[in-house]
Parts: structure tokens; C-alpha cells; sequence
């Protein structure tokens, strides 16, 4: 009996610990993120990471053995957190009110998971290590955020321009989240968002 009972604890052990064990790794993912955004590659170490995040430095390279592996997925992490909280913010999809889209697309390109991704993209240039794995990291996250608009939007790729018109939008973005860095661009985004959603509803009508 006494061989049953341990038996029987053993689901019960072990659902806990996997559940430590994936609260661990998103408060590395998420402390990655952040150290990234604020310190750049330079000053963000596994160590600094471990320490932001509440763990040991053995814990974080038990989930992530290499630095290259804790910020690739860090940056691969939130971006798909990213991707779910647009979704959501349309779950009927958008193509009515373009101007919203446009607005929450351009929002992904002006908060702390773009400037992370920024100095990424920057160090990669520089590690020849890091520069495949961003590069491949960068085009997945590209291809999704592009199927995003284009189900919001409704945009129909089957019609000459169509796709180039929803990828200038995303490049336009990117260039107006860079603008951000340096100083609140705001009033500016928001007329240039405007404009973007009016052109919009002329090419994908």
C-alpha cells in the first residue's frame, strides 16, 4: 500500500515543481527583455538578468545555457505575447475601423519589446554568433506580425500592390518607433496614423 501511495503523490510532486519551473523561466524572459531595453547588449549579462529576476545565475543557465539563447527567446517571448495581445484587442477582426489598426500596429514598434529588439539587431551586426539566430528570429516575428495586419485589416493579397501596401505600413512603423527612441513623437505618430488609416481605405477597398 505504502508503494501505491508514493505513487499516487508523484503527479501531484511534480505538477508544482514544472509549474516553478515555467514561472522561473518567464521571469527570466521578462527580465531579459527589460535589461535589454535599458542597458543594451553591453550591460545586460546572464548575471544581471538572474539578479533582476529573482534567481540564481545556475537556474538561468539551467533554462538558457548560452546569453544568446536567453535574449533570442526573451525577444521571441514577448513579441508573441505581443501578437496574442493584438489579437485580442480585435477578436471580431477590424477592417471597419482601419484607423485602430493601424494606431495598435504602430504601438508595437514604440514600447520596451522594440527597443529591446533594437539593441539585439544592433549586437547581432557586430556577433557573428548572434547574427544568424536574430536573423531568422527577426523574419518569423516579421511573417507573423504581417499575417496580423493583414486578417485586421482585411486586406485582400490576392490584388496587385495589395501586399506591398500592408508591408509599407509595418516598415512605416518601424521607422516611426525609431523616431521615438530619442524623443515623444507623439503628435506627429498620430497624424501620420491618421493619414496612413485614409490611404488605407483607398488602396484595400
Amino acid at each position: 500500500m505504502g508503494a501505491v501511495s508514493t505513487a499516487d503523490r508523484v503527479p501531484g510532486d511534480r505538477a508544482p515543481k514544472q509549474d516553478r519551473s515555467r514561472a522561473t523561466r518567464q521571469r527570466l524572459l521578462e527580465a531579459a527583455v527589460a535589461c535589454l531595453a535599458e542597458r543594451g547588449w553591453a550591460g545586460s549579462t546572464v548575471s544581471v538578468v538572474a539578479e533582476r529576476a529573482g534567481v540564481s545565475r545556475g537556474a538561468a543557465q539551467h533554462h538558457f545555457p548560452t546569453r544568446e539563447d536567453l535574449f533570442t527567446a526573451a525577444v521571441e517571448y514577448v513579441a508573441e505575447e505581443r501578437s496574442t495581445a493584438l489579437r485580442a484587442l480585435f477578436p471580431e477582426g477590424a477592417a471597419g475601423d482601419r484607423r485602430s489598426v493601424v494606431a495598435a500596429l504602430v504601438d508595437l514598434y514604440t514600447g520596451p519589446l522594440f527597443r529591446a529588439a533594437l539593441h539585439l539587431w544592433v549586437a547581432a551586426s557586430d556577433e557573428e554568433q548572434l547574427r544568424p539566430r536574430v536573423t531568422e528570429l527577426e523574419a518569423r516575428v516579421g511573417r507573423e506580425t504581417h499575417r496580423i495586419a493583414v486578417q485586421l485589416l482585411g486586406a485582400d493579397e490576392s490584388r496587385p500592390g495589395v501586399r506591398e501596401t500592408v508591408q509599407g505600413l509595418l516598415d512605416m512603423a518601424r521607422g516611426l518607433g525609431l523616431a521615438n527612441l530619442l524623443t515623444d513623437d507623439t503628435a506627429r505618430r498620430e497624424r501620420v496614423v491618421a493619414q496612413w488609416a485614409a490611404l488605407l481605405a483607398e488602396a484595400l477597398r
